[in-house]
């Protein structure tokens, strides 16, 4: 019988515990023994005989020996490498995260507004972590317990009630470093009461042929009326695993807007939980996926309306080439007494070649009878008709599936509320099934005016 990946994790904490808790808030130490407990119950990570896990085995995920920074050593890194592509600019307020370790730029800390507070965990106000750390979704699962135990550090995001950002926040996560690491990383987003804020966050790798790993938990919190935009980018290498998990609390009349896409990674496990918790709320989750190589790609959503009067609308869609795998999972959940609600769900995926393989599993779990929900999944092939027509008209083949490729994925794009996020996406996308941004280290942001760390 093969031995838990999870082991060496539990032996770590076990041995460097008093490091673990001097490095790190109280608030941080307090969930240990209670990740601790669970994780020992489980036994294991999640494997793929396990439900929810069908196509992807977490515990062969994190199987190399990684090391973990529990000393918080600083790892040198250059900025700028991570800010390669010619592509137009967007004016972010700029911080950066070095492995798990949180980095402010001068830029960001000058130009905060009042009422914004951009910092790490470690700095933030010990009664708001008290009050919002974990307790975005009431319930304990692998990936937060895993996140938990060995977390040092992370993000804090808090917008006071009624501030607008007029600016989004951008969070660039960088990987760097000469042997395999494991960065366990927390983003913690409270939008009070009328708040509004937009976050863009990217995660590259820096030395693309060392093993990485990333646990990421990212935990929002819209109070009623606020309006929050995440859009999340995944630039990293063949050798980077990545298991994250979106967990979102939305009370009455909130907005959340969340869009993701993968475009160059390794191995990668996306989990989105959303709590529809107050009357007449908006949620839109949306995400898109291009796999080639070896790439693996599994999206898994479980959205709650537990209120009256919301709405939802979550759309997948996937373009794996070559041997690239993807997987989807999704689920709509509507709670007894929950009325009036819409919610829709729609995963499409292309495959470009033979080898292809996707993996889709739609879901409704309704407890009543006054709504109107539906789900979906399509899977085919590139449009042969249309690429005979294409090239009927003097284009070449390659050009063809390009284009069909780019078209297939507008409106995911279109979902973008941020309109030069748009256009970069588009761009991008073009060098993406163009073959000429395979390069790891290439990202979606240049031109910072400050690049500081």
């Amino acid at each position: 019988m093969t031995m838990s990946s999870l082991k060496q994790y539990t032996d770590l904490f076990r041995q460097e515990r008093v490091a673990l808790d001097g490095n790190a808030p109280a608030a941080l130490n307090a969930g240990r023994d209670r990740a601790m407990v669970f994780l020992t119950a489980a036994g294991s990570l999640p494997v793929k005989s396990d439900e929810g896990y069908e196509k992807t085995s977490i515990d062969e995920m994190f199987a190399p020996d990684y090391g973990v920074n529990v000393n918080r050593v600083n790892f040198p890194v250059n900025v700028a490498e991570s800010f390669r592509c010619d592509v137009p600019n967007i004016t972010t307020l700029l911080a950066v995260v070095v492995n798990d370790r949180f980095v402010p730029t001068t830029t960001l800390m000058k130009n905060l507004p009042e009422g914004v507070t951009v910092c790490s965990l470690r700095d933030a106000d010990s009664a708001l972590l008290g009050r919002w750390l974990g307790k975005t979704v009431e319930s304990e699962d692998a990936a937060l317990a895993f996140n938990s135990l060995l977390l040092q550090d992370g993000v804090f995001i808090h917008v006071a009630k009624g501030v607008k950002i007029p600016k989004a926040i951008q969070i660039v996560d960088i990987f760097s470093g000469q042997t395999p690491l494991l960065a366990p990383r927390r983003v913690l987003l409270v939008a009070e009461d009328g708040a509004e804020i937009s976050v863009l966050k990217c995660d590259h790798t820096q030395t693309p042929g060392v093993e990485f790993a990333s646990s990421e938990v990212i935990e929002i919190f819209a109070g009623e009326g606020a309006k929050v935009d995440w859009y999340d980018l995944e630039e990293s290498s063949p050798a980077t695993s990545r298991w994250c998990q979106f967990r979102c609390r939305q009370e009455a009349g909130s907005s959340l807007n969340i869009c993701a896409a993968t475009l160059t990674n390794g191995k990668t496990r996306n989990e989105y939980l959303i709590d529809v918790v107050g009357d007449h709320c908006e949620t839109r989750l949306s995400g898109m996926a291009i796999g080639s190589g070896t790439q693996h790609i599994d999206n898994s959503s479980r959205l709650t309306h537990r209120s009256d009067r919301s709405n939802s609308d979550q759309l997948f869609k996937y373009v794996l080439d070559d041997n690239a795998t993807g997987a989807f999972e999704g689920l709509i959940e509507v709670s007894r007494g929950a009325r009036f609600n819409e919610a829709y769900q729609s995963n499409r995926n292309l495959l470009a070649s033979t080898g292809a393989r996707m993996h889709t599993k739609p879901q409704l779990l309704i407890y009543n009878d006054d709504v109107k929900c539906s789900h979906g999944a399509t899977t085919g092939q590139l449009d042969s008709a249309a690429l005979f027509y294409m090239r009927s008209r003097g284009i070449p083949l390659a050009e063809a599936r390009k284009m069909l490729m780019q078209a297939f994925m507008v409106d995911v794009i279109e979902k973008i509320r941020l309109d030069s996020l748009r256009d970069r996406l588009r761009h991008l996308l073009e060098l993406r099934f163009s073959g000429s941004c395979g390069d790891a280290a290439c990202a979606t942001c240049r031109n910072r005016a400050d690049r500081q760390v």
